[in-house]
């Protein structure tokens, strides 16, 4: 019996909030992969609808963060002045 492949995944453009976001949260250490996936949802929601601070949106990721909340967050600024964002 035979089976197609799966599909391939085309990534999105470097210049999407959505890319940006999960670039951002690409280098922090947390517990497991589906963490930082978390926090990335979040932080893209925090740059999508800018209703919350930032801050806000670490916290309520509930990601397990193997840094400090802070040194976290001091990356991912860093990360999006890098990019163009100002939050």
């Amino acid at each position: 019996m035979t089976t197609k492949p799966p599909p391939t995944v085309k990534s999105s453009p470097d210049k999407l909030q959505e890319a940006m976001a999960y670039a951002s949260v690409a280098g922090i250490p947390t517990v497991e992969p589906h963490d930082r996936d978390r926090l990335g949802y979040n932080v893209w929601r925090c740059l999508a609808f800018r209703k919350d601070p930032l801050e806000a949106a670490v916290r309520s990721a509930g990601a397990r963060l193997l840094i400090t909340e802070e040194e976290a967050l001091d990356r991912i600024r860093q990360s999006l002045r890098t990019q163009g964002v100002e939050l």
